[in-house]
């Protein structure tokens, strides 16, 4: 299936695309509309869509800047023009930007079917090529990305000759003069150990990511993609950054077997510093070794605040710095509780006759961990969980092999359960301004993603990656919920009609509404109104 977004600033023609197509039997799927270039931007940051299509004369934002922008950055939508003006003009425009396809109003829903199964065929042509891996592996084979890779991995494993980096640079073709840098590292990873499926999307990645503004890339191993990005301001830097670690992820989970940990290093001022951030990114991916889900984690976000008071006659224990438990606890999953238990069981086995020696050492040291990582997120493990600071909680441990992975598994339960809370709490209160601000303007057409960000004081990238994955829904699924909500509200306890419903739940369009209601709720307003629900 095939994700189709369509931009009109005529009603008439968004209704007649989206009630005159049967999507559901076309192989195509109707993702979206916006009237207006600007509102559609904002909303394509999200959806993501295989296909735009855009009328070519509109306010704010007409369809040409539109494209230009969507080509810029989401380079593999292919774009459908729409225009009354049979003007030459107009159709050379189209045809430098990129677009797929150019059609004239009116048009007929065959003959705008028709485009679509041609622009379908062509998404197809080019993903096969994109992902084609003995291409990659021969395009990695060249002499010319040989030199660049060589050359941008000793500038990230700070192992380059700074003298004449920029000299190098110029010859390769690299542009690196910036005001601030940072590093980013994705790992992509079959879930199922596919190698095919792998190999398929790192060179889906390595075709798309030649496009990307600000930043060089390259592979390291074959499956690492490690990212330069430069910006003249550190907002710039991490607008363009957030944006291109969402798209990677898109991109190569286009594979339902690929997942993508993508991970951001801190922001440095020169380019001798580059080792620096690269490192970071690194730890971060190391310490996710057995993540296998989608993320994104930015080192500035994980920047934990040290409690804001302490009393030097209650300290409970002399912490040891950088402790590498406590940095695996902060990235560890549920899931990885076995792991740390069994090799914990391990040592004990390495230790014969000597359970109750090596299982207290074991417990004591898990303690000072838990308790270590509890401070750095702000609290006292004294006031936490005071039962694990007990002799009695170690001694009943060490009895027998059962009482003690029982025990371990408290800890380590214990400890992720307060990280979770607390990393979740990070960006709390963000969250809960913006949807504060979603609750008071969601009637407003012109709340989009872009306007809640500016809300939050974050860039659309970045609150977007951050809202997704702190409240397991996109930003546009939260929105068109709430609406919906409100709606299903308005026809429960008013006699307004559907189209002042529509207007009032900031619906552009109250077809469009309907389609909505109906795709949300299973039935129409209507249906709804009579009791269906």
């Amino acid at each position: 299936m095939y994700s189709v977004f369509v931009v009109d600033d005529e009603p008439i023609v968004l209704d007649g695309i989206r009630s005159k197509i049967d999507w559901e039997s076309s192989g195509f799927t109707f993702a979206g509309e916006a009237t207006d270039g600007e509102i559609a931007l904002s909303m394509l940051h999200e959806l993501k869509p295989d296909i735009l299509i855009t009328d070519i004369k509109m306010p704010f934002m007409d369809g040409l800047q539109l494209a230009a922008a969507v080509k810029r950055i989401q380079p593999w939508i292919k774009i459908i023009i729409l225009s009354g003006h049979d003007e030459f003009d107009y159709a050379k425009k189209a045809i430098s930007i990129g677009i797929e396809d150019y059609l004239l109003k009116p048009f007929t829903p065959d003959e705008l079917l028709s485009s679509l199964n041609k622009t379908a065929v062509q998404i197809d042509k080019e993903r096969k090529q994109l992902s084609d891996i003995s291409r990659l592996k021969e395009e990695l084979k060249s002499s010319e990305v040989l030199k660049k890779k060589e050359f941008l991995s000793n500038l990230v494993h700070g192992s380059a000759d700074m003298a004449d980096v920029m000299q190098k640079s110029q010859e390769l073709g690299l542009n690196l003069i910036a005001r601030f840098y940072k590093v980013l590292v994705s790992r992509i990873k079959s879930r199922s150990g596919n190698q095919q499926n792998q190999q398929e999307s790192c060179s889906l990645l390595n075709s798309y990511s030649a496009s990307w503004d600000n930043a060089v890339c390259f592979f390291h191993h074959s499956n690492l993609l490690v990212c330069i990005f430069r910006g003249s301001s550190r907002d710039e830097l991490d607008e363009s950054i957030f944006h291109v670690a969402e798209t990677i992820a898109h991109i190569a989970t286009k594979n339902d077997d690929c997942a993508v940990l993508t991970a951001i290093g801190k922001t440095v001022e020169h380019l001798s510093q580059l080792s620096v951030s690269y490192e970071d990114a690194k730890r971060i991916l190391s310490l996710g070794e057995k993540e296998d889900g989608n993320r994104i984690i930015s080192s500035d976000d994980l920047e934990l605040s040290a409690s804001s008071h302490s009393d030097d006659n209650s300290e409970i224990l002399d912490f040891k710095e950088n402790d590498p438990l406590v940095d695996r606890l902060k990235y560890a999953g549920k899931n990885d509780i076995a792991a740390i238990i069994e090799e914990s069981m391990e040592l004990i086995r390495n230790n014969p006759g000597q359970f109750s020696v090596f299982a207290s050492y074991i417990l004591v040291d898990l303690i000072f961990s838990v308790s270590k990582l509890v401070e750095k997120f702000g609290g006292n493990i004294k006031e936490l969980n005071p039962e694990i600071l007990q002799r009695k909680f170690i001694d009943e441990a060490v009895q027998n092999e059962s009482g003690f992975r029982q025990k371990i598994e408290q800890v380590l339960l214990f400890a992720l359960e307060y990280r979770d809370s607390k990393m979740t709490g990070k960006y709390g209160d963000v969250i809960l301004k913006a949807k504060n601000y979603i609750e008071s303007h969601y009637a407003d057409q012109n709340t989009t993603l872009s306007t809640v960000a500016e809300a939050v004081a974050l860039s659309p990238n970045h609150f977007s990656t951050i809202f997704s994955q702190e409240c397991k829904t996109t930003f546009i699924e939260y929105l068109t919920n709430v609406r919906i909500e409100n709606a299903k509200r308005l026809i429960r306890e008013t006699d307004m009609k559907g189209y002042d419903i529509a207007y009032e739940c900031g619906f552009s369009d109250p077809h469009y509404f309907s389609y909505i209601f109906k795709k949300n709720t299973g039935m129409s307003p209507r249906e709804y109104k009579l009791g269906g629900r």
